[in-house]
């Protein structure tokens, strides 16, 4: 299983590409005895959650994300302390013991649709502050509480950057991921998770795209639609965690079965309840 953020040859050899909420549907009906994750630590660990019976692998126990980081169940807690009525949704991008807290999780693809099927009138929504504030955008009629959480790689995209780029490419159409500031978000024609902006490409008769996200995805763009061009928003738009799995490691750690993900029984159970509910919503 590989995230459209990996690199090109580690994407060309997955059995599955997608973003976080395909990859959690897929593995969550693998037949398969071992996976194979090829993301980060929260995508694994989503995996095992589906599937406390099989192996889930990863090429490097190094590959986490910062967002996730920026959460945990002391301070998840405490929002909820301060925010009684509130239900939590909570965005895959954390770990198993923050979703074990959580009433949903979502994605950046169904964010809008679970937050408002949620029946709360008020929304604690975390780590990402700038996919909560898109999602509450769409949903005026709730009360959102934004944690301060973000990602590092998507900040690199700016509004002055991507305004000289539509000066040197008029007719292209920015595509931006959520997970982008908000004055980003503001000037885009489309904003879109990983999947969506391949889906948009692929159905829009423009030829030309900015493309605000990790720069990985650009290859699966340039793969499936040979011929349109894609921009990147910024070329330094590089997720180090994301890179770290290699085809030598991937080679690795199929050869000697490590390393392996687990979580405890009792987090994994409470944690599987808030996906389900994000799955099946």
């Amino acid at each position: 299983m590989v995230h459209n953020y990996q690199l090109p040859e580690v994407q060309d050899i997955g059995d599955f590409v997608g973003d976080s909420l395909e990859l959690a549907r897929i593995s969550h009906d693998v037949p398969s005895k071992v996976i194979l994750f090829c993301g980060v630590h929260f995508m694994a660990e989503t995996a095992k959650i589906f599937n406390p019976g099989k192996v889930v692998l990863m090429p490097d126990l190094h590959a986490g994300c910062p967002m996730a980081n920026m959460i945990d169940p002391l301070k998840l807690k405490k929002e909820k302390e301060k925010h009684p009525e509130a239900g939590v949704v909570t965005y895959i991008n954390s770990t198993a013991e923050v979703k074990a807290l959580s009433d949903i999780c979502c994605t950046s693809a169904n964010g809008v649709k679970i937050a408002r099927a949620i029946d709360k009138k008020e929304i604690i929504f975390v780590p990402d502050k700038y996919l909560g504030a898109y999602v509450a955008r769409q949903i005026p009629e709730k009360k959102f509480y934004l944690y301060e959480g973000y990602c590092p790689t998507h900040m690199l995209f700016s509004k002055e950057g991507i305004l000289k780029l539509k000066e040197k490419y008029p007719l292209a159409q920015v595509l931006v991921h959520p997970e982008c500031r908000i004055e980003v978000q503001k000037i885009a024609d489309a904003i879109c998770s990983t999947s969506q902006m391949i889906a948009f490409a692929k159905n829009s008769s423009v030829r030309q795209f900015i493309i605000c996200t990790e720069i990985g995805l650009l290859h699966r763009l340039k793969k499936e639609n040979s011929d349109k061009e894609f921009i990147s928003g910024n070329t330094n738009a590089l997720c180090p965690n994301m890179k770290l799995t290699t085809l030598e490691k991937v080679l690795w750690s199929l050869e000697d079965m490590k390393y392996e993900i687990t979580v405890d029984e009792r987090i994994r159970k409470k944690a599987l309840a808030a996906i389900e509910r994000m799955v099946t919503t």
